[in-house]
């Protein structure tokens, strides 16, 4: 994924530096960048227990369509309280997140039910929530200080992108440094085995599910960050796009292994793309074919990657051989 990156990033820069090398570009790519790539970490998440949720765009939605109403809501009463509502609206926001995760976990530990048929119903069914909240039109309205912190940044970086920075160091420790994570893996690796080591795996994918709807809760408070609007349809192509990015950054999509900083650097390479092609005034149909190229020409260096690692492990030494028994 770094050599993907820096392809990527070095093909548009030569194609048209004027503005794809523009600073102000350059900062939107950081932007652009957070949301979309806390729902796929959330999404590599679901795909390391070897499930996957489809919900977690509409989970983002609800929040902050949720986030929206209520602030608009007050603003009508009192616009001072309404301003002086922003931790508690976050906290709202990635509550809304928790119990969509909390409704996905029990569907699929407690009823049983596969998690791509769970996590679709409950997509379906958010969404139209969604349509039904807003009669399908744009809601306006978000605290300054969600709008303020969009627009911050720490020299050229963006308070954005270092949030996103932040959420995938934290995700990463969770994932290769916690009992809860070697037990994520562990259950996507093997949940035969798992279950006979003492793993509860009903607990484990509760508590995956339930962390990914936070994830997505918090990006529904990054899209008011960015622009402080909500609707029902906003971002419609994420889900697909989430899976590829957690695919293309190393995840194993029939679970057991996954990489954060994977994740973030193909997250970082389809931006940089779409960013790209928006300086080559080509169109998002085109982005889209360029999504499916860059899917399989990884997933085939993966797979001759794997295979030559593979016989390298079959070949004899010699030197092993001839060596006198102990």
């Amino acid at each position: 994924m770094i050599g993907a990156l820096v392809i990527a990033f070095a093909i548009f820069a030569f194609l048209n530096p004027r503005v794809f090398l523009n600073p102000i570009n350059l900062q939107n790519i950081m932007v652009a960048a957070p949301e979309i790539g806390v729902i796929a970490i959330a999404m590599m998440l679901a795909m390391l227990t070897g499930g996957i949720d489809l919900s977690l765009v509409a989970i983002a939605n609800l929040s902050a369509i949720t986030i929206s109403t209520l602030f608009t809501a007050v603003a009508a009463q009192d616009p001072q309280l309404a301003e002086a509502l922003g931790v508690p609206l976050v906290l709202v926001g990635v509550l809304v997140g928790v119990l969509c995760g909390l409704l996905n976990a029990v569907l699929i530990t407690v009823v049983g039910i596969t998690p791509i048929l769970a996590t679709l119903g409950t997509m379906q069914i958010l969404n139209g929530i969604a349509i039904v909240w807003t009669g399908g039109s744009t809601l306006y309205g978000a605290p300054s200080a969600f709008t303020d912190f969009g627009r911050v940044a720490l020299g050229p970086v963006p308070a954005l992108f270092l949030v996103f920075v932040l959420i995938a160091v934290l995700i990463a420790v969770i994932v290769n440094r916690t009992p809860l994570g070697r037990k994520i893996q562990l259950e996507g690796a093997n949940p035969v085995a798992a279950k006979y080591s003492g793993i509860r795996s009903r607990r484990v994918l509760m508590s995956t599910y339930i962390l990914g709807g936070a994830l997505a809760g918090l990006a529904g408070v990054l899209f008011l960050s960015r622009n402080p609007t909500a609707s029902a349809d906003y971002g419609a192509s994420y889900v697909l796009l989430v899976i590829v990015i957690a695919v293309l950054g190393g995840t194993n999509p029939t679970g057991g292994f996954a990489s954060v900083a994977g994740v973030v650097l193909a997250t970082l390479t389809l931006q940089i793309v779409s960013s790209g092609f928006t300086a080559l005034r080509l169109s998002s149909y085109e982005y889209a074919i360029a999504q499916g190229i860059i899917l399989i020409v990884v997933m085939i260096v993966d797979q001759f990657s794997w295979r030559r690692r593979r016989r390298g492990a079959r070949v004899p030494d010699p030197a092993a051989e001839h060596a006198p028994a102990p």
